[in-house]
């Protein structure tokens, strides 16, 4: 089975940078769309960044001018590079690749933000 596994997060001071990577399991494979969503304790999982195979992206307003997600086709690879980072970014980033048929989750990794 094909697993996407994340990596980059941690703690970080308010204003701070991270880089998210996530890469799928198995090289073969391939996704149309790939994207970041999060959770933080007691809400609900939200969209933060999507983007197709062809490079289009869209973002949830609240990282805007904040955060950026690109993708490597020839790594199966996708990643969230995030500035400006604020408490409210808090939660566990989980990445997301949808094929023809399904879609795919990693296990998430936490992202903490320091006042």
């Amino acid at each position: 089975q094909v697993q996407l596994v994340e990596s980059g997060g941690g703690l970080v001071q308010a204003g701070g940078s991270l880089r998210l990577s996530c890469a799928a399991s198995e090289s073969r494979f391939s996704f149309d769309n790939m994207g970041w969503y999060r959770q933080a304790p007691g809400k609900q999982r939200e969209l933060v960044a999507i983007i197709t195979s062809g490079g289009s992206t869209n973002y949830a307003d609240s990282v805007k001018g904040r955060f950026t997600i690109d993708r490597d086709n020839a790594k199966n690879s996708v990643y969230l590079q995030m500035h400006s980072l604020k408490p409210d970014d808090t939660a566990v980033y989980y990445c997301w690749g949808s094929a023809v048929k399904d879609a795919y989750w990693g296990r998430g990794t936490q992202v903490t933000v320091s006042s």
